[in-house]
């Protein structure tokens, strides 16, 4: 099964699980379940019209999917999805 690895600021919505196992084809697939098994995350990685938000950036293995085929990107058993969550803040 493909590994999704969940950003520490993200583990509040998944019991601090750091990591899921998922059987999906495809990193929209396997997002959208992750979001089902934990309905608070829906809001932080989908926006309204239910794609995945802008600031939030999705690699497979060490290639952003943005580089390769988005959303539509292909996951394998031995894949491993990182969620990357923009981060903001510092000193004026």
């Amino acid at each position: 099964m493909a590994k999704i690895i969940i950003p520490t600021p993200l583990r509040k919505f998944t019991e601090q699980t750091a990591t899921i196992d998922s059987k999906s084809e495809t990193v929209q697939a396997a997002i959208e379940d992750l979001a089902k098994l934990y309905p608070g995350l829906q809001q932080h990685l989908f926006d309204k019209e239910g794609k995945i938000r802008s600031f939030i950036r999705i690699f497979v293995g060490d290639d952003d999917i943005q580089a390769l085929d988005n959303e539509k990107t292909a996951i394998q058993e031995d894949t491993v999805v990182s969620i990357i969550p923009a981060i903001a803040g510092g000193i004026s």
